[in-house]
């Protein structure tokens, strides 16, 4: 899971020092929830009123063999898609590959935002699991960078996000 931390970080450009303690005696489950927990209050905190900003993002990032498409939307509203390839290797290393929809459910929850992420094909389950983390990060980068010609104004029509 550290891996996948630092991927966010780095592809998203995005300062990012993750600590987390946890109940690992038990097992990673609770931690890597957590964690998610905490990162997506986190970026809803570092988006502040979303003035300026673009608030769509994309990404379509392959990892040899596989490929993430990943769209978002910083509504304020929670909501997640998400898709990969059945038969997928149930852990790599120590990491149970079940916990990374439980990952993005988390985020979404609190970061409350639309996440769609579609992982159409992929054999290795590092590789399918990765891509996500890579196109989840760039696409938040594009959503959340202020664009030069909207300053000052919400992008909702609406007039709340």
């Amino acid at each position: 899971y550290d891996h996948m931390l630092d991927q966010l970080g780095r592809h998203g450009l995005f300062d990012l020092t993750v600590k987390t303690e946890g109940d690992l005696h038990i097992d990673t489950h609770h931690t890597i929830e957590d964690t998610a927990l905490a990162l997506g209050a986190a970026f809803k905190q570092a988006l502040g009123d979303k003035v300026g900003i673009y608030r769509f993002g994309n990404c379509t990032v392959p990892l040899d063999e596989s490929l993430a498409q990943v769209t978002v939307d910083l509504s304020g509203r929670p909501y997640l898609v998400h898709t990969e390839p059945e038969n997928m290797a149930p852990m790599i290393g120590t990491y149970d590959t079940t916990m990374t929809r439980h990952i993005f459910e988390s985020f979404v929850a609190q970061a409350q935002i639309a996440l769609h992420i579609h992982v159409p094909y992929g054999r290795n389950a590092h590789h399918i699991v990765e891509c996500q983390f890579k196109a989840l990060a760039r696409a938040l980068r594009y959503a959340s960078e202020h664009d030069p010609r909207a300053a000052g104004i919400l992008p909702s029509t609406k007039g709340a996000l």
